[in-house]
């Protein structure tokens, strides 16, 4: 079923980790070892601006915001007729270790990320001369595609990430104001249709970045991508981020989000944002979301997960769905729920749940899943029904 496929994708997701960034001072264009670089020359090797992050193969000049940031962009978006890069840094939520590919997040060292390859993948290499920051001294690097006088595409970055800007211009924004980021970002989420462009889209990149902010700028941006009259797919991705890096405000927001949203497909959604949340509170609200949920689909989702997240706290919500749910579809996610806990939480409640519930296609579902288990007791367990 489909919730078997995708849960090692999503549980990768739910290990995501924030990412460290760097900062920039002054107007000045640098190449390696100091020398500027002469209008039009591309330096083959590393172009570098005072504190910014590690840059690569970039026509590299630094900026100082002017009157706004939103001013800056829409200046360099004006006169780019041919790709460029921008980019600029603001503080970030805290978080351990992180890497750039696309808008993904996972453990481990960045390496170089290549701005320009196509598939946005990354070689894995530690940056040389880079040294790791303390929790307190994290970064973002959110950077802008230009192109056709317009931007095209908005990606975020670590400190730790060597940027390959492909050889194209690069401009290395200073003075940026976290709150006047917020802002700039969520302007590119108007009119955005997610489902349509998914991880690759400019909404996506600009919604990532600005969850990893650690202004409270963000958290008022994130409430409001969530309200009922925006489109799903926003309230949906707005809710994963929620969970994921936003903390005890996200959590607030998820819990407003279980109880009204009007869609159950956000909802279920919710379910699994809540499931990514290290805040305490997030296990009781997707228990309360198990039993209480008008829709047999949510009710479904958050047993799923339950499963994922709490082990031994969720088999008495599950075994209780098993029993009382009216949903007979909510019974058999529930049993698959229980194939998910470790084995030995599992495997005995499933060998009882085969003996003696009184649903026959629970039961069913019971054996088909100790069937899959490849657990002793569960062979035990078939040999003894097959041979009474």
């Amino acid at each position: 079923m489909r919730e078997e496929r995708t849960v090692s994708m999503l549980r990768t997701l739910a290990g995501l980790a924030m990412i460290l960034a760097g900062t920039s001072s002054g107007v000045v264009q640098l190449a390696e070892g100091g020398t500027p670089a002469g209008p039009g020359q591309t330096n083959p090797a590393v172009a570098q601006a005072v504190d910014a992050p590690r840059i690569e193969n970039a026509k590299l000049q630094t900026r100082a915001v002017g009157a706004s940031l939103d001013a800056t962009i829409h200046d360099l978006a004006r006169t780019a007729e041919t790709p460029e890069w921008a980019g600029y840094r603001v503080d970030q939520v805290p978080g351990e270790h992180g890497a750039c590919r696309n808008n993904s997040w996972n453990d481990g060292n960045c390496g170089t990320c290549r701005l320009e390859k196509e598939d946005g993948r990354m070689s894995v290499a530690t940056p040389a001369s880079r040294n790791l920051k303390l929790e307190g001294e994290r970064q973002l690097v959110v950077l802008y595609r230009l192109d056709s006088r317009q931007v095209t595409k908005i990606r975020v970055a670590s400190e730790d990430c060597t940027l390959d800007a492909g050889g194209l211009p690069f401009v290395w924004l200073t003075g940026v104001k976290a709150s006047e980021s917020v802002a700039q970002l969520a302007a590119y989420l108007r009119g955005v249709d997610f489902e349509d462009h998914g991880d690759h889209g400019i909404g996506n990149g600009a919604l990532t970045a600005i969850a990893l902010h650690a202004d409270g700028s963000a958290d008022q941006a994130l409430d409001s991508f969530v309200k009922p009259d925006q489109r799903e797919g926003l309230r949906r991705q707005a809710a994963f981020w929620m969970g994921a890096a936003r903390g005890k405000a996200g959590l607030a927001a998820l819990q407003r989000m279980a109880k009204t949203d009007p869609s159950s497909d956000v909802r279920a959604h919710v379910a699994f944002a809540l499931s990514v949340s290290h805040e305490a509170g997030a296990l009781d609200e997707m228990i309360r979301m198990a039993h209480d949920d008008a829709s047999s689909h949510v009710r479904g989702q958050a047993l799923f997960w339950l499963a994922q997240k709490a082990g031994k706290k969720a088999v008495g919500t599950i075994t209780g769905a098993i029993e009382n749910d009216p949903d007979t579809d909510v019974k058999k996610k529930a049993v698959f729920a229980l194939s998910q806990l470790p084995r030995d939480e599992g495997v005995p409640k499933l060998i009882e749940i085969a003996q003696n519930n009184r649903n026959p296609a629970v039961r069913k579902q019971a054996m088909f899943w100790l069937g899959q288990s490849n657990d002793p007791r569960a062979l035990q367990f078939f040999e003894k029904v097959l041979t009474q």
